[in-house]
C-alpha cells in the first residue's frame, strides 16, 4: 500500500449497494468495517441496479477516473451480479466484457479485485454457476483475485432462507456471508493490510 492513503472504488449492481440489507451496509460496508488501514480508508461505491457487464464496461472507466488521484493508492473492486443472464448475454460476451474491464484497469495501473455473482433463484442455479466459472477463469488468467460466492453459498441454508425472505436479494445474514467470503479470500493480502478476521 505504501505511504499514500487507500481509496477503493467499487463498481457493480444492487448487491454492491446493499439493496435489501436493513443495516444498509451490504457486503461492501461490512468488508470496509473489517479493513484496518494506517490512514482513514476512502470507500466509493458506484452501483447501478440490474447492470450487465456490457453496461458496466461502458461506464466504469470514466466514473473511476474521476475518483482517482496521484495522492491516493486507488484500487478497483468489481462486484459482478447475475444481470447478464436475464439480458440474454452469451457466456462469451460476459467473459469478453470482464476481460476488457480488467485489461483496461491494468493499463491504467489500477489493482483490481473481483467478486463473483452469488446464487439467485433456484432455477438459475446451473447458469449462475457457469457464469461464475467463466468470470473466475478470466480473472485467474490475469492474476486478479477472484471471490467465488456461488460455490460456497449455493446450498448454504442461511443464504437460501435469506434469499427466499428477501425476494431475490439477500438480507443482513446473506450480506454477512458474502462479506465473510471476501474477507477470507485474499482481501487483506491484496490491500497489503493486516488481517484482523482470524
Amino acid at each position: 500500500m505504501g505511504d499514500r492513503p487507500l481509496r477503493i472504488v467499487v463498481v457493480g449492481d444492487e448487491l454492491a449497494a446493499g439493496v435489501g440489507d436493513p443495516r444498509a451496509l451490504g457486503w461492501v460496508g461490512r468488508v470496509a468495517a473489517r479493513t484496518l488501514t494506517p490512514e482513514p480508508l476512502t470507500l466509493l461505491t458506484l452501483a447501478v441496479p440490474g447492470e450487465t457487464t456490457s453496461a458496466l464496461g461502458a461506464r466504469w472507466e470514466e466514473e473511476v477516473a474521476r475518483r482517482t488521484s496521484p495522492e491516493a493508492d486507488t484500487r478497483l473492486v468489481v462486484g459482478l451480479g447475475r444481470a447478464d443472464l436475464g439480458a440474454g448475454l452469451s457466456l462469451a460476451r460476459s467473459r469478453l466484457n470482464l476481460a476488457n474491464v480488467l485489461d483496461v484497469a491494468e493499463q491504467r495501473g489500477l489493482e483490481t479485485f473481483v467478486v463473483g455473482p452469488p446464487p439467485g433463484p433456484v432455477h438459475e442455479g446451473p447458469r449462475v454457476q457457469e457464469l461464475s466459472a467463466a468470470f473466475a477463469d478470466v480473472a485467474t488468467r490475469r492474476r486478479v483475485p477472484y471471490v467465488d460466492t456461488y460455490g460456497p453459498l449455493a446450498a448454504h441454508e442461511q443464504w437460501l432462507a435469506d434469499m427466499a425472505a428477501g425476494h431475490g436479494v439477500p438480507g443482513q445474514a446473506g450480506y454477512g456471508l458474502m462479506a465473510w467470503l471476501v474477507l477470507h479470500t485474499g482481501w487483506h493480502a491484496w490491500l497489503g493490510v493486516p488481517d484482523d478476521t482470524a
